[in-house]
């Protein structure tokens, strides 16, 4: 399971943030390859993985769902946003090489700190001695961290690395109802589409507003429809 350590830094996984209830696109070899269960030994052949990607196209939730996995195994992980730790020292990384799993997002965010640079390439070095597995997170493809450690750089690039790729807008109306079922609600494609025609094409924008519609039809007792959707967004 995960370390206390991950609730001491005041980092929590997202409950919703599964394999299950995420779109894949055309990321399916990515999420076929991170999804370790579907394999017999229930190991992922690629100890080190890094994906990157523009802001909403799911690296921070395939993390984290990574995480929920591994716990779910029985797994020792940890989930690393260096967005909200890069404050901490890099003395924070030290022993979780006897980790099955450890996932960084957002590796961006200290590129160029050489402290954090050598802290990582260590904790590199390290899990791949014990057999552990790593995935990186980050905006741009390892080549333009701006990585000040050459080491590190060519360690960035030793695994498989994925570009994530934006979900088309068909796509997102896919995932908007696979999210909708799996939340017992039943979506249809016309009120799919009006949804994705008024509102953002911003995924996490998309998502809250179908928290919001699944809390309003609980305490309405309705079905979802245009009429409804436009009564409660005030569109």
């Amino acid at each position: 399971m995960s370390l206390p350590l991950q609730l001491l830094l005041g980092v929590q996984l997202r409950d919703d943030a599964t394999f299950v209830n995420y779109y894949a696109g055309r990321n399916e070899a990515l999420v076929n390859m991170l999804d370790v269960e579907r394999y017999p030994a229930g190991v992922m052949p690629e100890p080190f993985i890094y994906l990157y990607g523009s802001h909403c196209v799911g690296c921070s939730h395939l993390l984290q769902a990574a995480c929920h996995q591994a716990d779910a195994m029985g797994q020792r992980s940890i989930y690393l946003p260096m967005s909200e730790l890069a404050d901490y020292s890099p003395r924070l990384l030290e022993g979780f090489e006897i980790l099955q799993l450890v996932c960084i997002d957002d590796i961006s965010v200290v590129a160029g700190n050489r402290t954090w640079e050598e802290a990582f390439f260590h904790l590199f070095n390290k899990l791949r001695e014990k057999g552990g597995r790593l995935l990186v997170a980050a905006k741009v493809a390892p080549r333009q961290l701006n990585i000040c450690l050459p080491d590190l750089v060519s360690r960035m690039s030793w695994g498989v690395v994925f570009h994530v790729q934006p979900l088309t807008d068909q796509e997102k109306l896919m995932a908007l109802r696979l999210r909708a079922h799996l939340r017992g609600m039943d979506m249809s494609d016309e009120v799919a589409q009006y949804i994705l025609n008024r509102g953002s094409r911003d995924m996490r924008y998309l998502f809250d507003i179908l928290g919001r519609l699944d809390r309003a039809t609980l305490r309405a007792k309705r079905k979802l429809s245009v009429l409804f959707v436009k009564q409660v967004m005030d569109w």
